[in-house]
């Protein structure tokens, strides 16, 4: 299999813990100790290897899809600098050494998908994801495609009821996919920029645009702070300010401050 390398250091199993903690991701999916997607109608399969990751296969159409997946545009060594100053994650940069959070490269994809886990467990929201990208998607050997914005404009309200949608959540996700939203323009501008817009629109809160800013854009000082299990985290450690203020102990990284804090409580 042809080899991307990637900058040390850089740890395959810890950054894609998530696809296996909440159950499987057919778009994204775990299968036989590499991660396989589909790009643009070619299965990929990514795994381990000395220097970097093995992807098959590899050209410069996938590449730079595999690039944005698996995060490299995260510096991971000036984060490790940072946290050594930090008392609340110097120990988590050691333990997690080398853990790159992966990013979902597709705007429509992550905005449905937070849609999805509003006010569900992410056990929950695997599940209704999955019933999704099975129906809406195109299936390739083993991964999913996830379903076109077009694919899921067409879709009826009854099939996204008959997947374990809410109706508020059909119309949220019809609204987007039926809309003329341009996504791709959202990721020349600022955060603040991005966050207006996003939650100017129907079925979308700050939440679901610190997310985008965070898991999709990969943006360094993205800080979700109206997680629920980081607030909860966040306000223990500063128990006089609130998790949305409290983000300022951990500028210019609170995405990868977010990302590590979350993985150190579901890998004590």
């Amino acid at each position: 299999m042809p080899l991307l390398r990637l900058p040390e250091p850089y740890d395959f199993a810890l950054s894609t813990e998530r696809l296996r903690a909440f159950g499987a991701d057919l778009a994204n999916l775990w299968h036989e100790g590499g991660l396989h997607r589909v790009v643009r109608g070619r299965e990929v399969r990514i795994e381990s290897a000395p220097g970097g990751v093995d992807v098959d296969p590899l050209d410069a159409e996938i590449e730079p899809v595999v690039r944005k997946l698996l995060g490299l545009s995260f510096d991971l060594p000036a984060f490790t600098a940072f946290a050594a100053g930090n008392p609340h994650v110097a120990g988590l940069a050691h333990r997690l050494r080398g853990f790159r959070p992966l990013l979902v490269p597709d705007p429509f994809e992550m905005l449905v998908g937070s849609i999805v886990s509003q006010q569900v467990s992410l056990f929950s929201a695997f599940a209704i994801r999955n019933r999704l990208v099975e129906r809406f998607g195109e299936r390739a050997e083993h991964a999913y495609a996830f379903p076109t914005r077009e694919r899921l404009a067409s879709a009826q309200e009854d099939e996204l009821l008959a997947l374990g949608f809410s109706r508020r959540k059909v119309e949220y996700v019809l609204g987007l996919a039926r809309g003329d939203f341009d996504l791709d323009a959202l990721a020349a501008l600022p955060d603040g920029e991005v966050k207006q817009r996003l939650v100017a629109v129907r079925g979308l809160g700050e939440w679901s645009a610190d997310w985008y800013l965070a898991r999709h854009l990969g943006r360094p000082e993205a800080w979700p702070a109206g997680d629920l299990v980081l607030r909860r985290t966040v306000e223990a450690l500063y128990r006089d300010e609130d998790a949305r203020a409290a983000g300022r102990h951990f500028a210019p990284f609170q995405n990868l401050s977010a990302h590590y804090l979350l993985l150190g409580l579901r890998t004590p």
